[in-house]
């Protein structure tokens, strides 16, 4: 599926991570990482779709912290969302994301875009380990280019996509 189908498999691969995190499943892939690594393509595809799902969980995640009113979830969604920034997405799912539904779909959906963007450039990483923002360092230094544009995309779409929505269609 990423050889002939790249965009399609990373418009699912990065839709669909998230979901994959809340059942704990997302853990498998490391091994599969691991592999491409060491295979002759010499890097996975997998590991920049998870940085920049990461990324999208906290981006919606910080755009709640400017939609609810209540102070505790406004701290929870600021924390959570700097957390998803740096790699550790659970505190932005759960604490925030999906007791609203709207912002983790937002985030997926997001995700996917960037995935289909980042695997049609055929961006991949050379290594595994932290994921968010810092997991640029993990990306081979020919494709920073097509992954910054893809952080920029779940950086921009989720927070805005999650604003917006709320703002306008959540009342």
């Amino acid at each position: 599926m990423f050889g002939s189908f790249a965009a399609l498999g990373g418009l699912l691969y990065g839709g669909f991570y998230s979901a994959l995190v809340i059942t704990g499943m997302h853990h498998t892939f490391l091994a599969v990482d691991l592999q491409l690594i060491g295979s002759k393509l010499g890097g996975t595809f997998l590991w920049p779709m998870l940085a920049l799902s990461n990324i999208a969980q906290g981006s919606a995640a910080l755009a709640m912290m400017f939609i609810v009113k209540d102070e505790k979830q406004k701290g929870l969604s600021l924390t959570s969302g700097i957390s998803a920034y740096l790699g550790i997405t659970e505190p932005a799912i759960f604490g925030v994301n999906l007791r609203y539904r709207f912002p983790f779909i937002i985030a997926m959906v997001s995700s996917g875009l960037a995935g289909m963007y980042i695997s049609s450039q055929g961006v991949l990483a050379s290594s595994v380990g932290v994921g968010g923002v810092p997991g640029i360092f993990s990306i081979m230094s020919q494709y920073w280019g097509a992954f910054a544009i893809g952080m920029a995309i779940v950086l921009i779409v989720p927070f805005a996509g999650t604003y917006a929505y709320a703002r306008f269609k959540h009342k």
